[in-house]
């Protein structure tokens, strides 16, 4: 190696820079995807190619990556207030005005919310508060937290333990005590010969039941659900699936978390995933387009029953003993509250409804690749999984590794998408993508996956 590539940001990348999420071995002999900046949907690498943002960076970007007026709004408060705190019932504007604002937009009444620095440290508080609220009603062992396989609700101890990937859990000691997974609403992996979605559903919610009979009603807190699956491979529910589950939930008095991590702020349409599919959650978690990324911010809305717990706590404990240095942030906060105001001007909600039926029609023709075993989604997200067998369902070899090979000739046909279990390739743009941006994003997948059908016929 000369001295000058020696120096270069991709060895020196390698060379110092741990990189999360990512095939560390191989890393080490591949080296860095170097990004130097960002137009609308496209960004653009250290050689100036540029590239369709497919995955709006990791489910948030949801402004593209030049929107000015986030730029500005982090530069007035970086110049009014760069920090302060919110312990100790100190408080920033920004903080306070992001809170009312996601108070009056909730899908459901709320009552408070709870600042954080992303999705995972709000559901790592969220198990925190759901073990905190059965202390102080006097129900210490209603403690075990449900969540289910396939789901994605972060990387800390907690929420690490929530997710079900087990990929996530190997070689961490994870999931720790008192967290358990029921199935994964996956109808085309999963449903038995001929059963409907209907029956599907029907089955999944008597699992749960039972789970919840073996356990002991008395030991459930918790049941923690993504409107659609993200991360475990954009899984939509089948048909009756969270009618199903809702009643059983309120008969055993198992609060309700909704991960809106992913699905808030108009992915699925609506505002929230939550009024997508009828939701009566007791808490929610909010992170990604909540600043369309530009900052990291999460949050927990949580209802008035929870919340009142908390004054409770106080009233024996004194203060709430949780929280992060940077919750509520006056800049990440500044720029949240930007980002919904924008979505209001904008109309962006409206937009999104509007370019729904072009992302759909143009995902759901894949469904005819001889490659493609299943096009999902709803909204503005979506996946094809790719098989060996169409008719039996059949996934490849996983040592082939097809999904990231798929992803690579996108990249190389100039478009940014992500492989997941099962050879998923997931699609979530920015949502102001427009109706002939949507088509070029599926061109550039339409030619991989050709590439990927010339591939596989040679192996």
């Amino acid at each position: 190696m000369g001295l000058e590539r020696a120096n270069s940001p991709h060895a020196r990348d390698v060379a110092y820079h741990l990189h999360p999420a990512t095939d560390t071995a191989t890393h080490e002999q591949r080296g860095p995807h170097i990004f130097h900046r960002g137009e609308g949907i496209y960004v653009y690498d250290d050689e100036g190619k540029r590239y369709i943002e497919g995955l709006a960076g990791l489910w948030c970007a949801s402004l593209g990556f030049s929107e000015k007026r986030l730029v500005e709004a982090a530069r007035r408060q970086l110049e009014t207030l760069p920090f302060y705190h919110n312990f100790a019932h100190k408080a920033v504007e920004p903080a306070i005005e992001l809170a009312e604002l996601l108070i009056e937009r909730a899908p459901v009444t709320m009552s408070k919310v709870f600042f954080t620095n992303s999705g995972s440290e709000a559901n790592d508080t969220q198990v925190k508060l759901v073990w905190y609220y059965n202390n102080l009603v006097g129900r210490p062992q209603k403690k075990k937290i449900i969540a289910r396989r396939g789901a994605y609700h972060g990387i800390t101890v907690a929420a690490g333990s929530l997710t079900g990937l087990p990929v996530f859990h190997r070689s961490f000691d994870l999931p720790i005590a008192g967290i358990l997974h029921t199935d994964c609403p996956h109808h085309y992996h999963y449903a038995e010969p001929g059963e409907s979605e209907e029956q599907f559903s029907a089955r999944l919610a008597a699992n749960l039941e039972k789970l919840i009979e073996s356990e002991g009603p008395e030991t459930i807190a918790a049941f923690i659900a993504e409107p659609i699956l993200g991360a475990g491979g954009v899984i939509p529910p089948p048909r009756g699936y969270f009618e199903r589950i809702q009643p059983i939930l309120r008969r055993h008095d198992i609060l309700l978390i909704a991960d809106e991590v992913i699905t808030g702020f108009y992915r699925t349409g609506p505002m929230f995933g939550t009024e997508t599919y009828g939701l009566q959650p007791d808490l929610i978690t909010l992170a990604k387009a909540l600043s369309a990324a530009y900052q990291p911010i999460g949050a927990v809305m949580m209802s008035e029953r929870i919340y009142q717990a908390v004054v409770e706590g106080s009233r024996r404990h004194g203060v709430l003993a949780t929280g992060f240095t940077y919750s509520g942030h006056p800049v990440p906060a500044a720029v949240a509250l930007e980002t919904q105001r924008i979505y209001d001007a904008d109309r962006i909600g409206e937009h999104v409804r509007a370019v729904i039926p072009r992302f759909q029609k143009r995902l759901k023709a894949l469904a005819d690749h001889p490659l493609v075993g299943e096009a999902r989604g709803v909204g503005l997200i979506g996946a094809v999984e790719l098989v060996r067998d169409k008719q039996a369902r059949r996934n490849f070899d996983p040592a082939l590794k097809l999904g990231a090979w798929v992803t690579a000739r996108a990249a190389e046909h100039g478009l940014i998408a992500r492989a997941l279990l099962n050879d998923t390739v997931a699609l979530c743009p920015p949502l102001i993508i427009r109706d002939e941006q949507i088509d070029a994003m599926f061109d550039c997948l339409e030619r991989a996956l050709e590439d990927a059908r010339r591939h596989v016929a040679a192996l």
